[in-house]
């Protein structure tokens, strides 16, 4: 038996050794070991005392489906009351490489910025909001000059006129006490902000469908980012709110469709430098205001990712792509790569633009810049179709890192090119599973993608429509969802978000200077909280 169990062992090692958690030369350390006992006895305990079907929660099937790393937005407020949620949302992140700055702030608070600003309208398309559209009528937003502001009263009286502009108090203010008042009406604008559970879950639950009404979030959303006064507020919640989730350093995608924004004016004139100036000056004020506080080793900075949506025309793109290369030489230090962002699975794929993005590498040689591409590819559950070759044509043309990369199990050649050439995946778990691409985390592929040696970052993609603000979330489902994970794990998704990111290896260093600093005092604060409650041998 012994023989036996030894071969086993070796097996077991044989299959684990090509995983960056395994192979990493940073060995933990004795403080490291005893976390990680305590990480993974929590996770055994909790596995007993929270997801056991036991809970009254509400759930599309009732309580008994509850396990860890189940459907998130219906376990969404049991993660919250766990103790390794606590634990994990106190750890340092690292980076937070994937996420559209557009969807990076809270629902409530984004409505809450659009109330500070007296400019900001509402209308609906459909007449007055009545007890038939409730659930389908989508508010419109938008910013309007001083001169075109209007009196309007309600959009739920019956007297309103579709498409009229209201002033967001009015319809706040005077919204149907049928359908809960100025409480009704907030909840209203938020539901069509996010995500429901009944939504993905129910009537919702395929890729097609819960797509369209992920589509709805950002046409809801889109008329109160692009609002300047908004903007500049919304910047500063996203780096602040990163920062307390442990996020030191972030590389969101800013969607340059809109060749303009609205100003402060109400008019459409605000263009994309203007963009990165106001987004360098919030980013500066962020970080000058956490070193007044001490809190400097908490934030090391941000770039962004140029991107505009897969639905342009080549020509189209043509432009994109110089106003990125002009940006580029204007905003060296901010630009970090470009990318095609939308549906994959009815959008145009990459080898649709084929032609512009080869110029566009030429180009950049002419200039004298460096833009990598940092492409969404593979976020599908197709095999061999459009989509899913995405994966190919992102590798041919060096993309730096991969967005999604949901397919990529089914391509051993591909992995094998992302080990060996040091492509790392931008995974979002939680988007993954809303988006329906995967029933649970304990079936998604990430595990089968760390085994082939690849690296990964963990992403949250679009936490303001999921609710997994920040990546504790995500790193609660995928750790739960895997025996296999270790505190070493963790550790890995953090060093590798920094080591893949677009810091310049100065950048890079400091990075890792100050998040070893605060790895350490995590490393102790949770030893000295939980070590003798969890700290024993493991269950």
């Amino acid at each position: 038996m012994d023989a036996y169990l030894k071969k086993r062992d070796e097996l077991i090692a044989q299959d684990r050794a090509l995983r960056p958690d395994y192979a990493s030369p940073r060995v933990l350390s004795t403080e490291e070991q005893k976390v990680d006992r305590i990480l993974r006895n929590i996770r055994a305990d909790e596995a007993l005392s929270v997801w056991n079907g036991q809970l009254s929660v509400a759930h599309l099937y009732g309580p008994q489906q509850m396990f860890p790393g189940m459907e998130f937005l219906t376990a969404r407020e049991t993660i919250v009351g766990t103790k390794l949620f606590e634990v994990l949302s106190k750890m340092p992140k690292g980076g937070l490489l994937h996420a559209h700055l557009d969807a990076t702030v809270r629902a409530d608070i984004l409505l809450r910025l659009a109330l500070e600003q007296p400019a900001i309208h509402v209308r609906v398309s459909s007449g007055a909001v009545s007890a038939k559209t409730l659930v389908t009528a989508l508010p419109e937003f938008r910013a309007l000059p001083k001169d075109e502001w209007t009196t309007a009263a309600s959009i739920t009286d019956t007297a309103y006129v579709q498409n009229t502009w209201v002033p967001l108090h009015n319809a706040r203010n005077n919204f149907s006490a049928e359908f809960g008042g100025r409480i009704g009406f907030d909840r209203w604008v938020i539901d069509s902000l996010m995500i429901e559970p009944s939504e993905a879950y129910g009537t919702h639950n395929t890729t097609a469908k819960i797509w369209q009404k992920f589509a709805s979030t950002f046409l809801v959303s889109d008329g109160l980012f692009r609002f300047v006064p908004i903007f500049t507020q919304y910047i500063r919640e996203f780096l602040l709110s990163s920062v307390e989730d442990g996020i030191s350093y972030v590389e969101p995608r800013i969607l340059f469709y809109f060749k303009y924004m609205i100003g402060e004016d109400g008019k459409e004139n605000t263009p994309h430098r203007a963009w990165f100036q106001i987004y360098e000056r919030v980013l500066n004020e962020v970080r000058e205001e956490l070193k007044a506080q001490g809190r400097e080793d908490e934030f090391v900075g941000s770039k962004i990712i140029y991107s505009t949506v897969r639905d342009v025309t080549c020509e189209e793109l043509e432009w994109y792509l110089e106003d990125c290369l002009t940006l580029k030489q204007e905003f060296p230090h901010l630009v970090a790569g470009f990318d095609l962002v939308g549906h994959e699975d009815s959008l145009h794929p990459l080898i649709y633009y084929m032609e512009p993005l080869l110029r566009f590498m030429e180009r950049q040689k002419e200039v004298g810049v460096h833009i990598p591409f940092v492409f969404h590819a593979g976020e599908t559950i197709e095999d061999g179709g459009p989509a899913d070759l995405n994966l190919y044509d992102a590798i041919l043309l060096g993309t730096k890192r991969i967005g999604h990369g949901f397919s990529i199990t089914k391509h051993p050649k591909l992995m094998e090119i992302c080990r060996k050439e040091g492509i790392c995946i931008e995974m979002c778990p939680i988007s993954n599973e809303v988006l329906r691409l995967t029933g649970s985390m304990p079936m998604h592929p990430l595990p089968a993608v760390l085994n082939q040696g690849v690296h990964i970052a963990l992403c949250s993609d679009d936490p303001s429509v999921f609710g997994n603000m920040g990546l504790s979330f995500d790193f609660f489902q995928v750790f739960v969802a895997s025996e296999v994970n270790t505190l070493a794990t963790l550790r890995e998704f953090v060093w590798d978000s920094i080591k893949f990111s677009s810091l310049n290896d100065e950048e890079r260093q400091e990075a890792y200077t100050k998040l070893q600093r605060r790895w350490t005092a995590f490393i102790k604060d949770v030893s000295d909280a939980y070590g003798e409650s969890y700290g024993t041998v493991s269950k």
